[in-house]
Protein backbone atom coordinates (compact mmCIF):
# COMPACT_ATOMS: atom_id res chain seq x y z
CA UNK A 1 0.00 0.00 0.00
CA UNK A 2 2.65 2.62 0.78
CA UNK A 3 4.56 1.53 -2.58
CA UNK A 4 0.94 2.37 -4.28
CA UNK A 5 0.43 5.38 -2.60
CA UNK A 6 4.16 6.30 -3.13
CA UNK A 7 3.42 6.19 -7.02
CA UNK A 8 0.12 7.93 -7.23
CA UNK A 9 1.74 11.01 -5.08
CA UNK A 10 4.39 10.52 -7.70
CA UNK A 11 1.87 11.07 -11.07
CA UNK A 12 -0.12 13.92 -9.54
CA UNK A 13 2.98 16.28 -8.64
CA UNK A 14 4.09 15.48 -12.39
CA UNK A 15 0.81 16.59 -13.73
CA UNK A 16 1.21 19.64 -11.98
CA UNK A 17 4.29 20.24 -13.16
CA UNK A 18 3.27 19.66 -17.02
CA UNK A 19 0.41 21.90 -15.86
CA UNK A 20 2.68 25.30 -14.70
CA UNK A 21 4.38 24.23 -17.73
CA UNK A 22 1.62 24.85 -20.19
CA UNK A 23 0.52 28.27 -18.55
CA UNK A 24 3.58 29.27 -18.32
CA UNK A 25 3.92 28.45 -22.13
CA UNK A 26 0.43 29.94 -22.72
CA UNK A 27 1.63 33.12 -20.90
CA UNK A 28 4.80 33.76 -22.95
CA UNK A 29 3.43 33.32 -26.11
CA UNK A 30 0.43 35.61 -24.80
CA UNK A 31 3.04 38.49 -24.31
CA UNK A 32 5.08 37.78 -27.18
CA UNK A 33 1.80 38.29 -29.13
CA UNK A 34 1.05 41.57 -27.02
CA UNK A 35 4.46 42.91 -27.84
CA UNK A 36 4.11 42.13 -31.27
CA UNK A 37 0.88 44.29 -31.38
CA UNK A 38 2.30 46.83 -29.35
CA UNK A 39 5.08 47.52 -31.85
CA UNK A 40 2.48 47.23 -34.94
CA UNK A 41 0.61 49.70 -33.74
CA UNK A 42 3.79 51.64 -32.58
CA UNK A 43 4.47 51.71 -36.27
CA UNK A 44 1.44 52.55 -37.91
CA UNK A 45 1.18 55.55 -35.86
CA UNK A 46 4.61 56.73 -36.77
CA UNK A 47 4.00 55.72 -40.22
CA UNK A 48 0.32 57.90 -39.72
CA UNK A 49 1.90 61.23 -38.21
CA UNK A 50 4.64 60.65 -40.92
CA UNK A 51 2.51 61.12 -44.01
CA UNK A 52 0.58 63.60 -42.02
CA UNK A 53 3.85 65.87 -42.03
CA UNK A 54 4.30 65.25 -45.62
CA UNK A 55 0.91 66.26 -46.61
CA UNK A 56 1.22 69.70 -44.08
CA UNK A 57 4.34 70.35 -45.80
CA UNK A 58 2.90 69.95 -48.93
CA UNK A 59 0.03 71.70 -48.65
CA UNK A 60 2.08 74.49 -47.39
CA UNK A 61 4.33 74.62 -49.95
CA UNK A 62 1.25 75.01 -52.05
CA UNK A 63 -0.42 77.52 -50.23
CA UNK A 64 3.09 79.90 -50.69
CA UNK A 65 3.82 78.85 -54.48
CA UNK A 66 0.31 80.45 -55.53
CA UNK A 67 1.32 83.10 -53.62
CA UNK A 68 4.54 84.16 -55.53
CA UNK A 69 6.79 82.33 -52.55
CA UNK A 70 9.57 80.49 -54.19
CA UNK A 71 9.40 77.35 -51.73
CA UNK A 72 11.41 74.67 -53.86
CA UNK A 73 9.42 72.25 -55.81
CA UNK A 74 5.29 72.19 -56.30
CA UNK A 75 3.11 69.56 -57.40
CA UNK A 76 3.02 70.96 -60.73
CA UNK A 77 6.58 71.02 -61.23
CA UNK A 78 6.71 67.35 -59.95
CA UNK A 79 3.35 65.99 -62.15
CA UNK A 80 2.77 65.21 -64.99
CA UNK A 81 -1.51 65.79 -65.77
CA UNK A 82 -2.76 62.62 -67.45
CA UNK A 83 -2.72 63.22 -71.45
CA UNK A 84 -0.23 65.92 -71.47
CA UNK A 85 2.99 66.89 -71.89
CA UNK A 86 5.42 68.55 -68.83
CA UNK A 87 5.56 72.42 -69.85
CA UNK A 88 9.08 72.73 -71.60
CA UNK A 89 11.52 75.48 -72.55
CA UNK A 90 11.11 77.97 -75.27
CA UNK A 91 12.96 80.87 -76.83
CA UNK A 92 10.58 84.38 -77.33
CA UNK A 93 10.38 86.48 -80.33
CA UNK A 94 9.84 90.15 -79.77
CA UNK A 95 8.52 92.62 -82.00
CA UNK A 96 6.82 96.46 -82.11
CA UNK A 97 3.50 96.69 -82.12
CA UNK A 98 2.53 100.08 -84.19
CA UNK A 99 -0.67 101.74 -86.03
CA UNK A 100 0.17 101.00 -88.98
CA UNK A 101 1.41 96.86 -87.87
CA UNK A 102 -1.14 96.24 -84.69
CA UNK A 103 -0.43 93.24 -82.81
CA UNK A 104 -2.94 91.56 -80.39
CA UNK A 105 -2.26 90.66 -76.78
CA UNK A 106 -3.36 87.84 -75.02
CA UNK A 107 -3.94 89.50 -72.02
CA UNK A 108 -5.65 92.81 -72.90
CA UNK A 109 -6.93 91.77 -76.93
CA UNK A 110 -5.28 94.86 -78.57
CA UNK A 111 -1.33 95.47 -77.52
CA UNK A 112 -1.28 99.86 -77.22
CA UNK A 113 0.98 101.58 -80.00
CA UNK A 114 4.48 101.84 -79.96
CA UNK A 115 5.06 98.78 -77.16
CA UNK A 116 6.27 95.37 -77.34
CA UNK A 117 4.87 91.94 -77.72
CA UNK A 118 6.40 88.45 -76.68
CA UNK A 119 5.62 85.24 -77.56
CA UNK A 120 7.25 81.65 -77.69
CA UNK A 121 9.79 80.93 -80.32
CA UNK A 122 7.86 80.07 -83.38
CA UNK A 123 4.01 81.04 -83.12
CA UNK A 124 1.86 83.95 -83.00
CA UNK A 125 0.24 84.05 -79.70
CA UNK A 126 1.50 87.33 -78.87
CA UNK A 127 1.38 89.13 -75.33
CA UNK A 128 2.65 92.65 -74.45
CA UNK A 129 5.59 92.63 -72.80
CA UNK A 130 4.15 94.84 -70.09
CA UNK A 131 1.11 92.55 -69.29
CA UNK A 132 3.01 89.84 -69.26
CA UNK A 133 5.47 90.98 -66.29
CA UNK A 134 2.45 93.11 -64.34
CA UNK A 135 1.05 89.62 -64.50
CA UNK A 136 3.74 87.72 -63.13
CA UNK A 137 3.81 90.02 -60.31
CA UNK A 138 0.56 90.57 -59.17
CA UNK A 139 -0.77 86.40 -60.31
CA UNK A 140 2.70 84.70 -61.42
CA UNK A 141 -0.67 81.38 -61.60
CA UNK A 142 -1.71 82.68 -65.02
CA UNK A 143 1.17 83.36 -66.79
CA UNK A 144 1.42 80.00 -68.09
CA UNK A 145 -2.37 79.09 -68.72
CA UNK A 146 -1.72 82.19 -71.61
CA UNK A 147 -0.60 79.12 -73.79
CA UNK A 148 -2.15 76.49 -72.29
CA UNK A 149 0.43 75.44 -70.12
CA UNK A 150 2.32 74.26 -72.90
CA UNK A 151 5.51 75.97 -72.25
CA UNK A 152 7.37 76.80 -69.27
CA UNK A 153 7.36 80.40 -69.23
CA UNK A 154 8.22 81.85 -65.88
CA UNK A 155 11.24 79.51 -66.10
CA UNK A 156 12.03 80.29 -69.47
CA UNK A 157 12.29 83.91 -69.74
CA UNK A 158 12.42 85.19 -65.78
CA UNK A 159 14.70 82.74 -64.29
CA UNK A 160 18.55 83.82 -64.00
CA UNK A 161 19.45 80.70 -65.38
CA UNK A 162 17.93 79.82 -67.98
CA UNK A 163 19.40 80.99 -71.42
CA UNK A 164 16.48 82.46 -72.86
CA UNK A 165 16.09 84.92 -69.56
CA UNK A 166 14.68 88.11 -70.76
CA UNK A 167 16.27 89.62 -67.82
CA UNK A 168 20.12 89.12 -69.25
CA UNK A 169 19.47 92.34 -71.40
CA UNK A 170 18.63 94.55 -68.88
CA UNK A 171 21.16 97.09 -67.48
CA UNK A 172 21.96 97.78 -63.75
CA UNK A 173 18.51 99.48 -63.23
CA UNK A 174 16.46 96.86 -64.24
CA UNK A 175 18.94 94.46 -61.90
CA UNK A 176 18.58 96.94 -58.71
CA UNK A 177 14.87 97.00 -59.37
CA UNK A 178 13.91 93.19 -60.31
CA UNK A 179 16.28 91.38 -58.58
CA UNK A 180 17.58 93.08 -55.42
CA UNK A 181 13.86 95.39 -54.26
CA UNK A 182 11.21 92.29 -55.81
CA UNK A 183 12.70 89.23 -56.19
CA UNK A 184 15.44 89.13 -52.82
CA UNK A 185 13.39 87.52 -49.91
CA UNK A 186 10.31 87.61 -51.60
CA UNK A 187 9.80 91.53 -51.72
CA UNK A 188 11.74 91.65 -48.32
CA UNK A 189 14.34 94.36 -49.40
CA UNK A 190 11.59 96.69 -50.36
CA UNK A 191 9.85 95.68 -47.20
CA UNK A 192 12.66 96.67 -45.20
CA UNK A 193 13.70 99.96 -47.22
CA UNK A 194 9.94 101.11 -46.46
CA UNK A 195 10.19 100.70 -43.27
CA UNK A 196 13.01 102.38 -42.87
CA UNK A 197 11.61 105.12 -45.01
CA UNK A 198 8.60 105.80 -42.39
CA UNK A 199 11.07 105.38 -39.34
CA UNK A 200 13.14 107.96 -40.71
CA UNK A 201 9.96 110.69 -41.56
CA UNK A 202 8.64 109.73 -38.59
CA UNK A 203 12.11 110.77 -36.91
CA UNK A 204 12.04 113.92 -39.06
CA UNK A 205 8.65 114.89 -38.59
CA UNK A 206 9.22 114.54 -34.81
CA UNK A 207 9.15 118.44 -33.82
CA UNK A 208 6.42 118.90 -35.71
CA UNK A 209 4.34 116.20 -33.82
CA UNK A 210 5.56 117.61 -30.58
CA UNK A 211 4.36 120.67 -31.75
CA UNK A 212 1.41 119.58 -32.35
CA UNK A 213 0.72 117.27 -30.06
CA UNK A 214 1.37 119.76 -27.43
CA UNK A 215 -0.84 122.54 -28.64
CA UNK A 216 -3.34 119.99 -29.12
CA UNK A 217 -3.43 119.47 -25.27
CA UNK A 218 -3.43 122.56 -23.96
CA UNK A 219 -6.34 123.67 -26.56
CA UNK A 220 -9.84 124.60 -25.21
CA UNK A 221 -11.53 122.68 -27.54
CA UNK A 222 -10.26 119.12 -26.04
CA UNK A 223 -10.94 120.02 -22.64
CA UNK A 224 -14.41 121.11 -23.18
CA UNK A 225 -15.35 117.40 -24.61
CA UNK A 226 -13.71 115.67 -21.23
CA UNK A 227 -16.85 114.12 -20.79
CA UNK A 228 -16.68 112.47 -24.06
CA UNK A 229 -13.32 110.78 -24.29
CA UNK A 230 -12.70 110.48 -20.65
CA UNK A 231 -14.36 107.14 -20.32
CA UNK A 232 -11.40 105.84 -22.56
CA UNK A 233 -8.90 107.32 -20.55
CA UNK A 234 -9.92 105.57 -17.62
CA UNK A 235 -11.32 102.56 -18.92
CA UNK A 236 -10.36 98.93 -17.89
CA UNK A 237 -7.62 96.72 -19.41
CA UNK A 238 -9.66 94.72 -21.71
CA UNK A 239 -11.19 97.68 -23.11
CA UNK A 240 -7.96 99.52 -23.85
CA UNK A 241 -6.81 95.99 -25.10
CA UNK A 242 -8.92 96.38 -27.59
CA UNK A 243 -8.47 99.94 -28.27
CA UNK A 244 -4.99 98.85 -28.57
CA UNK A 245 -5.64 96.20 -31.26
CA UNK A 246 -8.29 98.10 -33.27
CA UNK A 247 -4.88 100.78 -33.59
CA UNK A 248 -2.63 97.94 -34.50
CA UNK A 249 -5.03 97.15 -37.19
CA UNK A 250 -5.32 100.50 -38.77
CA UNK A 251 -1.48 101.33 -38.86
CA UNK A 252 -1.02 97.85 -40.13
CA UNK A 253 -3.21 98.07 -42.88
CA UNK A 254 -2.49 101.73 -43.59
CA UNK A 255 1.34 100.20 -44.37
CA UNK A 256 0.16 97.21 -46.43
CA UNK A 257 -1.89 99.89 -48.24
CA UNK A 258 1.08 101.68 -48.69
CA UNK A 259 3.47 98.69 -49.47
CA UNK A 260 0.86 97.80 -52.18
CA UNK A 261 1.29 101.33 -54.02
CA UNK A 262 4.76 101.92 -53.66
CA UNK A 263 5.13 98.12 -55.36
CA UNK A 264 3.25 98.93 -58.22
CA UNK A 265 5.25 101.81 -58.38
CA UNK A 266 8.25 100.01 -59.03
CA UNK A 267 6.92 96.89 -60.70
CA UNK A 268 5.83 99.92 -63.17
CA UNK A 269 9.40 101.16 -63.38
CA UNK A 270 10.37 97.26 -64.06
CA UNK A 271 8.23 97.08 -66.91
CA UNK A 272 9.28 100.71 -68.23
CA UNK A 273 13.03 99.04 -68.29
CA UNK A 274 12.25 95.92 -69.92
CA UNK A 275 10.44 98.03 -72.84
CA UNK A 276 13.67 99.88 -73.19
CA UNK A 277 16.07 96.88 -72.93
CA UNK A 278 14.51 93.92 -74.72
CA UNK A 279 15.74 93.70 -78.44
CA UNK A 280 13.43 93.25 -81.15
CA UNK A 281 13.86 90.07 -82.40
CA UNK A 282 11.18 90.54 -85.59
CA UNK A 283 10.94 93.63 -87.76
CA UNK A 284 13.78 95.02 -86.18
CA UNK A 285 16.19 96.84 -88.94
CA UNK A 286 14.15 95.70 -92.00
CA UNK A 287 13.49 99.76 -92.91
CA UNK A 288 16.93 100.51 -92.83
CA UNK A 289 18.32 97.45 -94.28
CA UNK A 290 16.01 98.36 -97.28
CA UNK A 291 16.91 102.18 -96.97
CA UNK A 292 20.66 101.10 -97.17
CA UNK A 293 20.40 98.85 -100.39
CA UNK A 294 18.40 101.89 -102.11
CA UNK A 295 20.71 104.31 -101.40
CA UNK A 296 23.46 102.03 -102.78
CA UNK A 297 21.64 101.34 -105.91
CA UNK A 298 21.14 104.88 -107.08
CA UNK A 299 24.92 106.20 -105.82
CA UNK A 300 26.88 103.51 -107.17
CA UNK A 301 25.12 100.45 -108.47
CA UNK A 302 22.11 102.04 -110.24
CA UNK A 303 24.36 103.30 -112.83
CA UNK A 304 24.64 100.84 -115.52
CA UNK A 305 27.61 101.18 -117.37
CA UNK A 306 26.90 100.27 -120.91
CA UNK A 307 24.58 103.43 -120.75
CA UNK A 308 27.01 105.92 -119.88
CA UNK A 309 29.71 104.32 -123.33
CA UNK A 310 26.14 104.22 -124.99
CA UNK A 311 25.84 108.29 -124.43
CA UNK A 312 29.66 108.83 -124.52
CA UNK A 313 29.17 107.02 -128.36
CA UNK A 314 26.12 109.73 -129.05
CA UNK A 315 28.29 112.74 -127.80
CA UNK A 316 31.09 111.13 -130.80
Amino acid sequence: MSRGGASIATESSTNDDEGDNDEADELAALKAKEEEEAKRLLCKYKMDQQHLLDMRSTFLSEVLASRGIPIGPTMVDVSTPEGKKPPMETDWDCCLSTEDDPKSCLYSFDAEPNTKVISPFGTTQTISLSALNRLRRTDPTKVEPMWHSQYSILHSWFSESSPYSLLQHVDLRGYLVSTLLLDLGGGLMLRTLLVLGVFLLGVLMLPVGEYVVGRLLVSRGLWVRWASWSRFVHAALPMRLILGQMLYRTLAGGFMSLEGAVRETVVELECRILEECVPLTVGDGDGDGDGDGVGDSDGVDGVDSDDGYDDSSDWD
